[in-house]
């Protein structure tokens, strides 16, 4: 059989990509991603057999298979110990070699066609050039399609349907108002906040909240996530955030919702970043440029508030912060209700609901579906408790063991908890409600972990003094009502180290006016002596707050100033 020259080629051409992609296959990293955890798991039980270092991973092998983990957070002292480790070769780069040859062969295997397409067509030679400019067009993807893609959607979302956030919608309720009928406030020279920021752990419900706004006040909903913006090309994050804010006030009265806010409005620090800082800057100008009557709403979302850039949280952007912290147990119990609305069970939802200590809205949502699924694998018509203590633990693979507390453990945090309150009660630290997991101290909240207050906010000594007050009083407690201490304490230690050493370095507010570390000690043990004094006097009202604390998982303000009130 007669095979012509240019069948010839084309085969060649195939056997050349067939073999290269072989071997692409071949030299591919088949290793398997670890944890630190693993491999400290590994180590110590000397399951490795041997390692090899490559320029960015370790590479392990292990009973035959192989694992890798970056080298960053290796101590390669403690490996050399266990087992022999060599150099791994870099085969790097024959990918870059092989990538360009496939990109020379594909463009070549195009001009071919090309010209086979001229010599069968040649009527249409004069069109050539078109024919081929088309055709790489089609293999070079759109630089940016963003503002095609910016389409709002009308939020069916309640406030009916979203449980537990009762105080979140009181905040927001003016917002609503605002959106529906924007000519009312104008009229009364009121000004609406510019921007709302939702702060909370991750899985509390702040997408959810963000829409049923949207749904209450009926107005389009632009829903975008912070990183969305963050490009490597220079000018187009600046281009999107333009994009969007233009298309926004087209159908204003509009809500713009930015998820996970902190990847665009990161502070600005000594590490330049220019692409992320132009983007920042459209944002901040786009927010500043609002008139009182544009009708848009901005709601950002973040559980990293201490890394936002101060520009973007100054009055006249932010303007307004709510805090969504995780469910008590009556709030689980109406989110738990709403879960399980349409499907059959047999449950005491508020029993479910004292089992569920720590979950978030979406941690409940998981619960209940793999309580269903796990049902439905043993063949029932219907949901029952066992199935939720079946899949509890599946639920909380991988969370902090703070999640799961015993009825021992839940006693010790309320008793911390309770001399925290009442500790804030007694030295004027603002809050309306607290709960077991803790959170709801509001000037505590705002502050930390990055300890920086707001830009324009005067603070005395005094106040410095009770924040750290504060931040003992549950380490004291522990002390005194079980002799004992806990790891419960040891994030409330460490701010109130933070504070110590900023009240003597950075305020001069010590002995000396240029403090060190000498006397941020003797402030802390002068706090800690007279919260020491504070506790061993009101142990009948913090006993009374800790049973609160165990009945309904909160503990309001109008609760402890009746503790105080009716308990000598």
């Amino acid at each position: 059989m007669h095979i012509s020259k240019k069948n010839k080629i084309l085969i060649l051409i195939s056997a050349i990509l067939i073999s290269i992609i072989l071997i692409f296959v071949f030299l591919r990293d088949r290793s398997e991603l670890i944890d630190y955890s693993t491999y400290q798991t590994l180590l110590k039980n000397d399951l490795i057999d041997s390692a090899a270092l490559g320029e960015k991973f370790i590479y392990i092998t292990s009973s035959n298979h192989q694992y890798k983990i970056p080298k960053d957070v290796v101590d390669l002292s403690n490996l050399y110990k266990k087992v022999p480790v060599r150099v791994k070769e870099d085969f790097s780069y024959l990918y870059d070699m092989f990538l360009l040859v496939v990109a020379a062969l594909f463009f070549g295997y195009l001009i071919f066609l090309t010209r086979k397409k001229e010599q069968t067509f040649p009527r249409y030679a004069s069109h050539s050039g078109t024919i081929v400019k088309h055709q790489i067009n089609i293999a070079q993807p759109e630089i940016d399609n963003f503002a095609s893609n910016i389409k709002p959607m009308i939020s069916d979302v309640r406030f009916k349907d979203v449980a537990g956030i009762d105080e979140v919608k009181e905040e927001l309720q003016e917002i609503i108002e605002f959106l529906k009928n924007p000519k009312k406030f104008i009229d009364f020279g009121v000004r609406m906040p510019k921007g709302v920021l939702l702060v909370g752990p991750p899985g509390v419900g702040k997408t959810m909240i963000a829409k049923a706004v949207a749904g209450e006040a009926n107005v389009p909903f632009f829903y975008q996530s912070g990183s969305a913006f963050v490009q490597i090309y220079v000018g187009m994050g600046a281009k999107r955030v333009r994009e969007l804010f233009a298309k926004a006030k087209q159908m204003a009265p509009s809500i713009i919702f930015i998820d996970e806010i902190d990847a665009v409005g990161k502070a600005r620090g000594a590490v330049r970043n220019d692409e992320r800082e132009a983007t920042l800057n459209q944002l901040l100008t786009e927010m500043d440029g609002f008139e009182d009557s544009s009708g848009v709403i901005v709601i950002g979302a973040t559980n990293k508030i201490e890394m936002l850039d101060e520009a973007l949280l100054r009055p006249g952007r932010f303007d307004r912060r709510v805090f969504v912290s995780l469910p008590n147990a009556k709030e689980r119990a109406k989110i738990l209700e709403i879960y399980l609305n349409k499907i059959p069970h047999f449950v005491d939802i508020e029993k479910l609901s004292k089992m569920c200590v720590g979950f978030s809205g979406a941690a409940l949502a998981s619960l209940v579906n793999e309580a269903a699924l796990n049902a439905l694998r043993k063949g029932k018509k219907i949901v029952e408790f066992e199935d939720f203590e079946s899949v509890k633990d599946k639920v909380l693979y991988g969370k902090r063991k703070l999640l799961t507390f015993s009825e021992k453990e839940k006693e010790i945090q309320a008793t911390y908890q309770a001399a925290k309150i009442l500790c804030a009660y007694w030295y004027d630290i603002d809050f309306d409600r607290v709960n077991l997991m803790g959170g709801g101290f509001k000037d505590i909240d705002r502050w930390f972990p990055s300890a920086k207050h707001i830009e324009g906010e005067i603070i005395s000594k005094n106040d410095f003094l009770a924040k750290i007050k504060l931040f003992l009083a549950g380490f004291v407690a522990m002390k005194i009502f079980y002799n004992e201490e806990f790891s419960n304490s040891a994030e409330d230690l460490q701010r109130a180290k933070i504070l110590a050493k900023d009240l003597v370095e950075r305020y001069a507010m010590g002995e000396k006016i240029i403090g060190n570390i000498n006397d941020a000690i003797l402030i802390l043990e002068k706090e800690l002596k007279e919260v020491e004094n504070f506790i061993a006097s009101q142990r009948k009202r913090i006993l009374k707050i800790k049973d609160i604390l165990i009945q309904n998982e909160m503990v309001t303000y109008e609760d402890v100033k009746r503790v105080v009130d009716e308990v000598l």
